[in-house]
């Protein structure tokens, strides 16, 4: 591989993590500030055994560059509605996810209002399977994954 090659990757990298803030302000921000960041506006429309359907107007601040939801923003909202899904089969977990494969199939936009459905395939003594599906109103996917978590207990002390 050639040094061009190898500089341009640096590049692009270092360049998207340009401050904004002063990193003691960033240093500052709560631990829960990323969750909030994504899963803010979301709502919870059905909430029955082993499955959860939610609605989400896509806000500006989860779009990429090219002005659409960043492939970041999708695979948290994965994450964390995979993870509440586990609850309506009666597994209160604070495990961390094993896989998500996560198939992008189209394009959601600022303001678009998408639906999030999450249900769960299998709960075992230790591992859960569910699919979440990003959706837009009219039907089309946006996404399509399977997650895969650990489903550790919650502990009693």
């Amino acid at each position: 591989m050639s040094a061009t090659a190898l500089e341009a990757a640096r590049r692009m990298l270092e360049d998207a993590a340009v401050e904004t803030l002063p990193t003691p302000a960033l240093d500052a921000i709560p631990s829960k500030f990323y969750d909030a960041f994504v899963l803010r506006g979301l709502k919870v429309v059905v909430a029955e055994p082993r499955r959860l359907l939610c609605s989400l107007t896509v806000p500006p601040r989860l779009l990429n560059t090219g002005k659409f939801m960043h492939g970041g923003a999708t695979a948290s909202l994965v994450d964390l509605v995979g993870s509440a899904v586990f609850y309506t089969a009666g597994v209160e977990t604070r495990g961390a996810p094993l896989e998500m494969s996560i198939a992008y199939l189209d394009a959601a936009f600022a303001d678009e209002e998408i639906d999030i459905e999450a249900k769960v395939l299998r709960t075992g003594k230790a591992v859960g399977v569910a699919t979440v599906e990003l959706r837009k109103k009219n039907g089309k996917i946006i996404a399509h994954a399977r997650y895969t978590k650990y489903l550790a207990s919650l502990s009693k002390l």
